[in-house]
């Protein structure tokens, strides 16, 4: 959830997904900070995985608004929304201490098979994952770390078409805020209660995935950062940054009979 995706997301997903530059919409832009809509399948940073790509969050950033900027925190290659920016190595360091000691309130809305129902909090701890390469002079011995994630049903529907063993096709719309960022929390939390986002290649449904591509026309992870709340590390101001939901997003409301959408 918290950083890019690992060496298995890779494998499965690795082509050059944008062919042309990408100009990325920005949400936020002061001296001090800048806040961009990252697209899906876009990676934040230049890593040893993304050999085939050419374009980068911090780097498009970067030449847009014509300045360096210094990443404060991560989204997962396929997860889209809300991406924040420091524009000195002080904010930086400032924003980061913000996410270390949870200051930052961030709220995600993800489509989940199956129906999901009510509120609470999914409290379970996540073994650290680490990549082959990237990670490969980390202990693989520590222990399961604490990861907390809250969620609130906001929909429910239902397809009558027949997928796999189930006569019917069932669908969530999970409103979410991790108080914790472990690497994937939101997207092994929802599998482990057995609603898994749709789209994930990793932790989804193999049956759910290609019908949702088929039936919908289009194939990404359905998990979006939605708003990013915080008080600014220099003004002081309560600062809330927003991205709407994009045209992939509101055809799967409008297919689903889900009229109003959420906040």
């Amino acid at each position: 959830m918290m950083d890019d995706v690992s060496k298995t997301d890779c494998a499965k997903e690795t082509r050059v997904v944008f062919k042309e530059k990408p100009i990325l919409e920005i949400l936020y832009h002061d001296e001090y900070l800048v806040a961009v809509n990252k697209p899906s399948r876009l990676f934040v940073h230049r890593s040893y995985m993304d050999k085939d790509e050419k374009f980068f969050a911090l780097q498009l950033v970067r030449d847009q608004i014509g300045q360096h900027v210094y990443p404060v925190h991560r989204l997962d290659r396929p997860t889209s929304g809300v991406l924040l920016f420091a524009l000195s190595p002080e904010v930086a360091r400032l924003m980061s201490k913000a996410f270390a000691e949870k200051t930052i309130t961030k709220t995600y809305y993800a489509l989940t098979r199956g129906h999901l129902l009510g509120s609470d909090i999914i409290d379970y701890p996540l073994k650290e994952k680490l990549d082959k390469l990237g990670d490969k002079h980390v202990s693989r011995d520590k222990e399961p770390q604490q990861a907390q994630t809250g969620y609130q049903s906001v929909f429910t529907a239902s397809l009558p078409i027949r997928v796999g063993k189930f006569d019917t096709v069932r669908y969530s719309l999970i409103k979410l805020e991790p108080s914790t960022g472990r690497r994937h929390q939101i997207r092994r939390h929802l599998a482990h209660l057995r609603h898994p986002i749709i789209g994930d290649v990793n932790y989804g449904d193999n049956k759910q995935n290609p019908f949702f591509q088929e039936y919908f026309g289009f194939k990404r992870l359905m998990l979006i950062a939605k708003i990013l709340r915080f008080i600014h590390p220099i003004t002081n101001e309560n600062i809330e940054i927003e991205v709407k939901f994009d045209e992939q997003w509101l055809s799967v409301f409008k297919k689903l009979d889900w009229e109003c959408v959420p906040r």
